[in-house]
């Protein structure tokens, strides 16, 4: 149609009409042989088997000692732990710091996580830190950790609970043979942001980190040295929300999306920018992000759980009250078992 108007024109126009349906025949040929394009859609994410739980032994009864430690800080405060130490672990073992949830204590983590258990059938130690509360002597209400900009009585105190910690792993030390090179910390909710904390400013203590429903709340993130890290997350979290933002707890806490936590230390710890991921084939609510080509020995993993809220998965709620603050917890994944099969086959480096 064009061309024939064209034609006709080169016969009677002036030279303006000529150009003008030049151009007219240009563009509409142009869009003739452009496809009209529809919305991008995203490519689908490779199916296999994750096997989460490679290189562990499934939880056993508890058999070892338990006792209670307290010292003082650098920063003038009576802090406590708790310590569990399996029965019979031949040499030097590896040491766990597992971190309590806001409002928890290390008791009531011990009963939650299951960690006992495991570490009797896997041989490894499991210290229990205690929070801070708002009161001087530590007594009482709340107890938080101070993961940066959160959470609570340990931020308005500014307590210096990365100090702490690093004194725990000294005190355990002092009584018992571990292995430095496999240290590790796991925390939930604000224990898991305490443990996040933990692999940006105490690399050179802790070999790896783990995490579930906690986001990165520090100003900054420099470790001294490369740590592997794993968060797993659930999708249906309203605490932490997956996305970021004010979660429905008491913390009254706009928090940072979860998942920039990974891509923060996949960063610092010089991985590839970009996460691969891979759904399991056994449970498909399980989306496994993994940050490749990191350092040798290295490896940053975020663990996404599709209808997963944000009580502590695969161990039955402690109490009516926590199902009340968390939810139901999600029965088809052992966080404590995949959290540390992740650490076990990290250590240092």
């Amino acid at each position: 149609m064009a061309s024939a108007r064209l034609a006709t024109c080169v016969a009677s126009c002036d030279n303006a009409g000529v150009k003008h349906f030049a151009v007219a025949a240009v563009v509409l040929a142009a869009a003739m042989a452009t496809p009209t394009m529809g919305p991008a859609v995203a490519a689908p994410v490779p199916t296999k088997s994750l096997n989460l739980y490679a290189g562990t032994k499934p939880a056993t009864a508890a058999m070892g000692t338990v006792t209670e430690h307290t010292l003082r800080t650098q920063d003038g405060l009576q802090r406590t732990y708790r310590l569990f130490v399996p029965a019979g672990i031949p040499g030097r073992a590896p040491l766990l710091l597992a971190l309590h949830g806001g409002l928890g204590s290390g008791v009531q983590f011990e009963t939650n996580s299951g960690f006992d258990g495991l570490a009797t059938a896997n041989g490894f130690i499991v210290a229990y830190p205690d929070g801070v509360t708002r009161f001087a002597d530590g007594t009482g209400g709340a107890r938080t950790w101070n993961g940066g900009k959160c959470c609570g009585p340990a931020v308005t105190r500014n307590v210096d609970d990365v100090a702490f910690l690093r004194a725990v792993v000294k005190d355990v030390a002092k009584a018992q043979s571990i292995d430095r090179s496999r240290v590790y910390a796991i925390g939930h909710s604000n224990g898991g942001i305490m443990a996040l904390r933990l692999a940006c400013e105490a690399s050179d203590v802790f070999a790896a980190v783990g995490a579930q429903s906690a986001s990165l709340e520090t100003t900054g993130c420099a470790p001294r040295r490369p740590v592997s890290a794993m968060q797993i997350h659930g999708t249906a979290d309203t605490n932490v929300p997956i996305s970021g933002g004010k979660g429905s707890g008491i913390a009254n806490f706009s928090f940072a999306p979860p998942r920039k936590a990974a891509q923060t230390l996949a960063v610092a710890d010089g991985c590839r920018a970009r996460a691969a991921k891979t759904r399991d084939a056994a449970n498909r609510d399980l989306v496994l992000s993994n940050w490749r080509s990191c350092p040798r020995g290295i490896s940053v993993e975020f663990l996404a759980v599709e209808g997963a809220g944000h009580a502590w998965m695969g161990q039955p709620s402690t109490s009516p009250l926590a199902d009340d603050y968390m939810g139901t917890p999600y029965m088809k994944l052992d966080s404590s078992r995949a959290l540390w099969a992740f650490l076990a086959a990290h250590p240092r480096a």
